[in-house]
């Protein structure tokens, strides 16, 4: 476990605007709870509330991978519109003590799903 420091900073901070994550027409989450989580260099990562995503639309997947800063994440699929889209949601469900607001938060990859801020 590492923790973030100058080195590696990593910042949370609540989304003052709603979010919303849709594949094609289907909308898979939206909230006014989402929270902004800057990792070093890379790009700001939305972290949505579990309860506000349709978890019906999701199937884990076996998937885990490790971050020495935020732990063990594990994997979605999203199910909708008769498409899947494999390991497109990544979580972390019992992160390392520093990084513990993100309990219960699903991210998005945006390069598999829209996320945009729309309010």
């Amino acid at each position: 476990m590492k923790l973030p420091g100058p080195d590696h900073p990593i910042t949370i901070t609540p989304n003052p605007r709603r979010v919303r994550v849709t594949a094609g027409d289907i909308v898979i989450a939206e909230t006014s709870r989402a929270l902004i989580l800057k990792e070093a260099r890379y790009p700001a990562v939305q972290y949505v509330p579990r309860e506000d995503a349709n978890m019906a639309l999701l199937e884990r997947t076996d998937r885990v991978t490790h971050c020495p800063y935020k732990g063990d994440a594990s994997y979605y699929s999203v199910k909708a519109d008769g498409k899947t889209l494999d390991n497109a949601i990544w979580t972390y469900e019992t992160p390392f003590p520093a990084m513990t607001e993100i309990t219960g938060h699903l991210a998005f990859y945006p390069d598999k799903v829209k996320i945009e801020e729309v309010g």
